[in-house]
């Protein structure tokens, strides 16, 4: 199963979020912390086609990722929420295989993670 991981600012919208996902590949689940599943991402996920899956705060901060973003790491205590998001919903053993990409207005991000079953 690949995952897409999403980390975004409060001021993204749809477009936003499937800019990223454009540019990261598919995926058949949508993934993100779990007090910014309500709204947009909820919308965009539907509109997509995706289940949704919600990640625990605690569960980013478990996850190593590939790259850092230093807003991320400050507000979230991990480096990059989308693929600290994407590895935490793929679950034990899962692997990145595309690391963040950011949508063109800089709002979102986007990370996928193939599950190890």
């Amino acid at each position: 199963m690949i995952v897409a991981g999403f980390g975004f600012r409060g001021a993204a919208t749809v477009e936003s979020l499937a800019d990223a996902y454009a540019k990261a590949g598919a995926a058949a689940v949508a993934a993100t912390v779990e007090d910014k599943v309500p709204g947009v991402f909820r919308a965009f996920a539907e509109g997509a086609g995706l289940s949704v899956r919600s990640v625990a705060a605690k569960d980013l901060t478990a996850q190593k990722t590939q790259t850092q973003s230093f807003t991320s790491l400050a507000e979230r205590g991990t480096g990059s929420v989308a693929e600290a998001a994407a590895l935490a919903a793929a679950g034990p053993g899962a692997r990145l295989i595309v690391t963040r990409v950011i949508s063109d207005d800089g709002c979102a991000t986007c990370a996928l993670a193939e599950s190890a079953e």
